[in-house]
């Protein structure tokens, strides 16, 4: 799976979030609101062109306007990128990068209660 800039991932959040195919300025009155963003039409009309060739979305044509759906599961590029986060700086050490997300941000006690069911379901 080809890699994203931040700002492609930001445009990627907004169409994972809707339940909906969604057309540029849905897509940027969302970046803009969410993200704090002040975005122009060329701007994310650049990223979601970049999004197309990446593979993440498919474009196509409703009346007048172009349509944006999602090829890439939002699970499957987060389940990706943590893949490829713990391999390149924990050295693929479940304990170690689970440490350092609890260093970074407490797992709280319900991610806890879900992970020692994970371990618990591999016995």
């Amino acid at each position: 799976m080809k890699a994203l800039t931040e700002c492609e991932v930001v445009v990627m959040k907004c169409i994972w979030e809707t339940d909906h195919d969604m057309a540029l300025p849905e897509i940027m009155e969302m970046v803009n609101r969410q993200y704090k963003k002040e975005w122009k039409p060329q701007t994310v009309s650049t990223f979601l062109t970049r999004l197309v060739k990446k593979d993440f979305l498919n474009m196509y044509r409703q009346g007048r306007s172009f349509l944006y759906h999602p090829l890439v599961a939002e699970l499957d590029y987060g389940e990706g990128q943590i893949s490829k986060c713990a391999d390149l700086w924990r050295n693929n050490d479940a304990d170690l990068y689970l440490g350092a997300l609890n260093k970074q941000r407490r797992l709280k006690k319900d991610e806890i209660d879900r992970i020692r069911a994970l371990i618990d379901d591999m016995d």
